[in-house]
């Protein structure tokens, strides 16, 4: 018989309406599964009272007959960069160890309402900047993955979701939230052989998320197949008042609509995408895509996105001037840490309050956000970094003109190992090259896992659509998801 944990959303979600099993069994099984995996350091906080109490909640009403929800009886884990009632939230830095919420974010709510629970909340690169994940002040996550020349140094499950990748990956929540600010969902994701999806912005709210970027951060699932991140991006999105940025659309039934069928689509392949340095292997995953994409009817053409070599720099001005504005709140007056060294006034105290809680990564993005926003440099970085935000939308809405998607590479190389690019932050930013033009754009991508490099370590491609196509791009997920029958997973040496 096929363990619990090794069963996805759907398959749960079925089980459980069926009475294959009841939901308390399955939160138990993924409960055992967290409490045997502390090595990984995927966790900040376990809540396995708080998935029993769902999944009790859930057995009660099937036994009454009451519909049940779109994630009933699916316990999930939760980046702990969501606010959760009652339950420490810390965006992993040491500003806000032992915040405790008295309210709930929205994605979060609606999750708890549609049936699902909570197992814990997920570790993440401080504040969410990283790559790697091992920015966080509690340790940094280590990948379940290991490559196969015998060699087991620990790999970076990649960033900022690396707490939920890693957890998806090593069988112990079927699914997870991530945020997506520059490529924090889908990197990961490709590290780690799982699916992930940004929605395009807007379509699911930021109330109760803490901020990063406000005008690139997005929340979306991530989970072992398309069709699981279909059902719960159901249940995730939707309008929210409380969120000006939030999209006043209805919430389209994703998964019911998955079609594997591209005939009359056409896929896009941007020929700025192929830069050099890019692994080998990774181009080679990106042909077989190709192959993948026509084998579905899909018919490919060239698109070009001339601004892509603009686009890095342009994040790492917009996103880091952002940051320092959303951190200014951090001060020490109103929650989370407070250092008041003996005799020292309010200046003090804010300077050693942030000195002591924030990383070294955190701090470098404050300061060169505060850099490009300051007197004398706000028109020569800033201004400029904005009007090339504009020239890369400009592109996108030009190529979709003459496709329908289009298809990358995910990442740059496949996942490398932890300490390798912590010397080097130039390196480590390369990581989100081929993620970042469609967070900058506002755009829905989706990576989904391609195949295993010679290493044996999970490759992903990337599916960009226009804004609001969520279907066409899970449809395009989905073929690619058939074709390459990726089943691999990580062998348990937790």
């Amino acid at each position: 018989m096929t363990s619990l944990t090794d069963l996805g959303v759907k398959a749960l979600r079925d089980g459980v309406a069926a009475g294959q099993f009841s939901a308390v069994e399955v939160a138990e099984a993924f409960n055992a599964a967290v409490a045997e995996a502390a090595q990984l350091n995927a966790f900040i906080v376990t809540t396995p009272d708080a998935a029993l109490d769902a999944a009790r909640a859930v057995d009660a009403d099937r036994a009454a007959g009451k519909p049940l929800g779109k994630m009933a009886g699916v316990p999930i884990g939760m980046k702990d960069l969501f606010a959760t009632k009652g339950v420490q939230t810390t965006a992993a830095s040491h500003i806000l160890e032992g915040f405790t919420p008295q309210y709930e974010s929205t994605v979060s709510q609606k999750l708890w309402d549609a049936g699902a629970g909570m197992l814990g909340k997920l570790n993440l690169d401080q504040f969410a900047m990283g790559s790697s994940n091992e920015t966080s002040y509690f340790g940094n996550v280590i990948s379940p993955w290991r490559r196969n020349d015998g060699g087991n140094a620990p790999l970076a499950p990649g960033g900022s979701s690396g707490g939920s990748s890693a957890a998806i990956a090593a069988r112990l929540c079927p699914a997870a939230t991530g945020t997506d600010t520059g490529g924090s969902i889908r990197q990961p994701a490709a590290f780690t052989g799982i699916s992930g999806i940004k929605p395009t912005y807007g379509r699911c709210s930021r109330w109760g998320i803490v901020a990063f970027a406000s005008s690139l951060d997005q929340a979306g699932p991530m989970a072992r197949s398309v069709e699981d991140c279909a059902i719960m991006l159901e249940a995730m999105a939707g309008f929210d008042p409380k969120d000006s940025t939030s999209l006043d659309l209805p919430v389209p039934d994703w998964s019911a609509a998955l079609n594997a069928d591209l005939r009359g689509k056409k896929v896009g392949i941007p020929r700025e995408y192929r830069m050099d340095g890019t692994d080998p292997e990774i181009l080679a995953s990106w042909d077989a895509g190709i192959a993948w994409l026509k084998d579905a009817g899909a018919e490919v053409v060239e698109v070009s996105l001339p601004h892509t070599k603009y686009a890095l720099p342009a994040y790492y001005i917009v996103a880091p001037a952002e940051a320092s504005s959303n951190l200014a709140r951090y001060d020490g007056v109103r929650y989370g840490l407070r250092d008041l060294p003996d005799g020292a006034g309010l200046q003090d105290m804010y300077a050693a309050t942030r000195a002591a809680g924030f990383g070294p990564e955190v701090k470098r993005r404050i300061m060169l956000g505060t850099y490009v926003l300051s007197a004398g440099f706000y028109d020569a970085y800033y201004t400029q970094a904005m009007k090339l935000r504009t020239l890369i939308q400009r592109d996108f809405t030009e190529a979709f003109k003459t496709c329908d998607v289009i298809l990358a590479p995910t990442t740059p190389t496949a996942a490398f190992a932890l300490g390798e690019k912590t010397e080097d932050p130039l390196a480590m930013y390369l990581n989100d090259v081929f993620s970042v033009p469609a967070s900058l754009a506002g755009l829905p991508a989706m990576s989904v896992p391609a195949g295993l490099n010679k290493d044996g370590l999970p490759l992903g491609l990337q599916i960009i659509g226009p804004a609001f196509d969520e279907q066409g791009v899970l449809n395009a997920g989905l073929a690619i998801e058939q074709r390459a029958g990726f089943t691999a997973k990580p062998e348990k040496w937790w």
